[in-house]
């Protein structure tokens, strides 16, 4: 059974680019979102195995969604997407629980190896 995606970026273009390269390695992406509330929501809705998440969006960031996240699931998987120069941000996220990072533009290779370790 494929295991189930949330991708979450406030750029469309980059949700597509990421849910072509998830899907074609045989990946299920159950849901998208633009913004951290929202992923918040569509997170407890869909249940995913692992959520991919941009850094830096309106309303809610990627930081702090991957906390609120953390907080009603300890357990959750979050590999966060972030632009170069943002070291800084991936280190607070990894210190709130995120289990990896991919720097955009994204090489499908690193992806698809990010998500397999992340999921394994």
């Amino acid at each position: 059974m494929a295991k189930k995606i949330l991708i979450v970026d406030d750029a469309v273009f980059m949700r597509m680019k990421l849910k072509d390269i998830l899907e074609k390695n045989g990946y299920e992406v159950v849901g998208e979102a633009q913004n951290g509330q929202e992923a918040f929501e569509k997170y407890q809705a869909v249940k995913p195995d692992l959520v991919t998440m941009d850094i830096t969006m309106p309303e809610v960031d990627g930081l702090e969604a991957l906390k609120m996240i953390r907080e009603v699931d300890g357990a959750a998987k979050v590999v966060m997407c972030s632009a170069m120069g943002q070291q800084g941000m991936v280190m607070d996220a990894i210190r709130a629980g995120a289990v990896d990072f991919i720097v955009k533009p994204f090489d499908t290779d690193r992806v698809i190896k990010a998500v397999d370790k992340a999921l394994s």
